[in-house]
């Protein structure tokens, strides 16, 4: 069964998403960089498709699975905690 994003949001610290079933999860900013460098435009430029979230512009991907098994995006961590 494909739980299928519905809607997102942003606190400080925290991508909130909604979820087909029901359910809201939360996953830290700091698990990806791009979207907390991000202003709050570019983060409102999401497209939601059945799997996840997709910005063009920050050339980011999350899939829903990933965020429910608690993978953060390890692509640019090192880079971002180095600044």
């Amino acid at each position: 069964m494909t739980n299928s994003p519905t809607a997102i949001r942003f606190d400080d610290d925290t991508l909130w998403v909604s979820l087909s079933d029901g359910r809201t999860i939360a996953a830290p900013l700091v698990w990806f960089p791009r979207l907390l460098d991000a202003t709050p435009e570019q983060r409102a430029l999401v497209e939601l498709s059945k799997g996840g979230l997709h910005w063009d512009a920050l050339d980011e991907d999350i899939l829903v699975a990933g965020l429910l098994a608690g993978r953060p995006d390890l692509s640019r961590r090192w880079t971002h905690l180095a600044k």
